[in-house]
This record gives structure tokens, C-alpha cells and sequence, in this order.
């Protein structure tokens, strides 16, 4: 158990800080007028989530990966709480438009990422069979 615990806290550890230095990237590349940050973070954990979890079940991979990288990386990378918040804050400023943009780009685009990372999974496995 310790073991498990200390594989999801490096994934959550590398995870957090991949967060960090995406987001403050995205924001001084694309500036704070709307919450790119997350939607970006969001969006690319969508994808890395889909092809791993799927690389996983075709290659049973031990399940220390899965706790490493689900778990512990994806869930500290990616969050829904800020995705909320900062809707949230843009209804709250008017910005009802952006708000839509937001929610409903993250949800179609978040689901769309983890089917192509599902499918790159795929491809992956076929071009090593």
C-alpha cells in the first residue's frame, strides 16, 4: 500500500508541476482574456487519459503505470474545479459568451481528445503487431 501511495504522489508531483509551467506558458503565449491555461491543460490530459488507459488494456501494463500516470499525473494535471471556477468568473464579469465557449469547448474538444488518444493507442499497437 505504501508503495501504491508513493507511485501516485510522483505522478501527482510531476503532474502539479506540469500544470504549473503549461498554464503559465499558455497564459503569457496567449494572455489571461479567457482561461486557456486550463482549457489547454484539460484538453491535452483528455488525450494523454484516452491513449494510456487504452495502451494499458492492450499491453497489461503492471499496475503501477496506472497509478503513476491516471492517477497520480493526469489527476493533478488536469482540473475540473478551476475549469468551474473560472466559468464561473466569466459569467460573473458578463462574459456569458466566452463562458458557452468554455464549457461546451471543453466538454465536445475534452471528449474528443480522449478518443484520439484512443485511437493513437490503437495505431500504436497495430504498427507494433
Amino acid at each position: 500500500m505504501l508503495m501504491k501511495c508513493l507511485v501516485v504522489g510522483i505522478g501527482g508531483f510531476i503532474g502539479a508541476n506540469a500544470r504549473y509551467l503549461v498554464g503559465m506558458w499558455v497564459q503569457n503565449k496567449w494572455g489571461a482574456s479567457f482561461p486557456y491555461g486550463t482549457f489547454v491543460i484539460n484538453i491535452t490530459g483528455s488525450f494523454i487519459l484516452g491513449l494510456f488507459a487504452a495502451l494499458t488494456l492492450k499491453y497489461a501494463w503492471n499496475d503501477h503505470w496506472r497509478l503513476l500516470i491516471a492517477v497520480g499525473f493526469v489527476g493533478a494535471y488536469t482540473t475540473f474545479s478551476t475549469f468551474e471556477y473560472e466559468s464561473l468568473m466569466l459569467v460573473s464579469e458578463g462574459a456569458w459568451g466566452r463562458a458557452l465557449v468554455n464549457i461546451l469547448g471543453s466538454v465536445v474538444l475534452g471528449f474528443a481528445a480522449a478518443f484520439l488518444g484512443v485511437v493513437a493507442a490503437r495505431f500504436i499497437g497495430a504498427s507494433h503487431a
